[in-house]
């Protein structure tokens, strides 16, 4: 005769929640994205156009941010905002540009 209890069987590992803590995040327009690489690194560069109403002149462009990412991270936000802008184009039309 067998005593133990028998062990229910657990469900697959369910996928964690992802909490976003916003409490420290600031916005900005930009309007102007600069990225560049290395083998280790993809740099994006979001900024400013000050210029955008005289035609001509040197573009001035302040940029506010620069974010870091590793090639596996600009991968997936590659991903993510190519299936974005399907959505998007899907709802109002191609973008130009």
């Amino acid at each position: 005769m067998n005593d133990e209890e028998p062990v229910p069987e657990t469900p697959a590992a369910a996928e964690p929640r992802v909490q976003l803590d916003t409490s420290r995040m600031k916005s900005s327009y930009c309007n102007v994205c600069n990225a560049t690489s290395t083998e280790d690194e993809v740099v994006l560069n979001f900024g400013l156009n000050q210029s955008w109403d005289r035609p001509g002149s040197d573009l001035e462009i302040q940029i506010h941010h620069r974010v870091i990412l590793s090639p596996l991270a600009a991968r997936k936000l590659h991903d993510v905002l190519g299936e974005l802008l399907r959505e998007y184009e899907a709802r109002y039309g191609r973008t130009e540009g």
